[in-house]
């Protein structure tokens, strides 16, 4: 007989909209959990599905001999961060694994892989193919690790386990998690990324609801997370105010050497020191609101990774 771990795992698997494929990807799952873990549970987060998906976790479910499995239905559409969140907040287990898919592109032994991983020490380990990103994918990481503190390169990840210290950090820095990995990634405890060599899977159809979701996603995680958006607005506005200070330099010269119109000097002269003024404002003004999302979204006390006992 096969020794199980004793940690009591759980899973929260996102599901919008895939009934041709969340039977298959759940059997596989609940085969690996029920295999290697005495105690497990299946958390499904249903994102305000309209097809046969809730049906088809409930016929998989029957099959199920140890492991608890849930169906979490969101009130609307929330998109993959806060359906996640919401099945984070309802799992109880010592292990966290968090599937954004159901679209299973690896071998099952991967998930014990990166579990056994966790094992040795890391309290966030993170599973992704080794095929080449889509280019706005590969876009988007670097500016992320561009303009901002990240300490380890990102990538598109299909699932990743976490400690029940690493959840416990992550609550405590922030209550709401607009952008889990940028979460994760600075929350100070030993992480590590694994690759998996890439099977054939069957794609998952384009949701339009999804596809649009990600890409404010994406926008909204630059602006809160990294310094983009500022560094942006910052560079344009020192733009703008030298052009308002070469026009007012021009119009004095003008005035000196030439034969304006009547009032043109005077006009010039004034909206410059005001597109001056107006523009140096703007500057103090994007200056605090980036110390706002500071405070707010990117929050910290203090971090560490792990405690040393030198001496009894």
């Amino acid at each position: 007989m096969k020794n199980r771990e004793k940690n009591f795992a759980s899973a929260v698997v996102y599901v919008h909209n895939a009934a041709g494929r969340v039977g298959p990807f759940l059997e596989m799952l609940m085969g690996v959990l029920e295999e290697n873990f005495d105690h497990s549970e299946i958390v499904c987060v249903n994102d305000s599905s309209d097809d046969g998906s809730v049906e088809a976790i409930k016929k998989v479910s029957a099959k199920a001999a140890r492991t608890s499995v849930s169906v979490l239905n969101m009130s609307y559409f929330h998109g993959l961060e806060r359906a996640m969140n919401a099945g984070a907040d309802l799992a109880i287990g010592d292990f966290l694994f968090e599937f954004d898919s159901t679209v299973a592109d690896y071998d099952p032994g991967e998930i014990m892989r990166a579990y056994r991983r966790a094992l040795e020490g890391c309290d966030i380990v993170s599973a992704a193919p080794d095929r080449r990103q889509k280019l706005s994918s590969t876009l988007f990481y670097w500016l992320f690790e561009r303009f901002s503190d990240t300490p380890r390169p990102m990538a598109t990840e299909s699932f990743r386990v976490l400690s029940r210290r690493a959840i416990n950090r992550v609550m405590s820095m922030n209550k709401t998690v607009p952008y889990r990995k940028a979460i994760y990634a600075g929350c100070g405890l030993k992480t590590d990324a694994l690759t998996y060599p890439c099977r054939p899977a069957p794609a998952a159809p384009v949701d339009k609801r999804e596809k649009r979701y990600r890409r404010g996603l994406a926008v909204d995680s630059l602006l809160l997370f990294t310094s983009a958006g500022a560094r942006f607005s910052g560079v344009m506005t020192v733009l703008m105010m030298a052009v308002a200070l070469f026009m007012g330099v021009y119009s004095m010269v003008v005035y000196c050497t030439g034969a304006p119109v009547e009032g043109w000097t005077t006009t010039i002269l004034f909206l410059s020191a005001a597109f001056f003024g107006l523009f140096a404002i703007l500057t103090i003004v994007i200056k605090y609101l980036q110390l706002l999302i500071e405070l707010i979204h990117k929050r910290k006390t203090y971090s560490f990774e792990s405690i040393e006992k030198l001496t009894k």
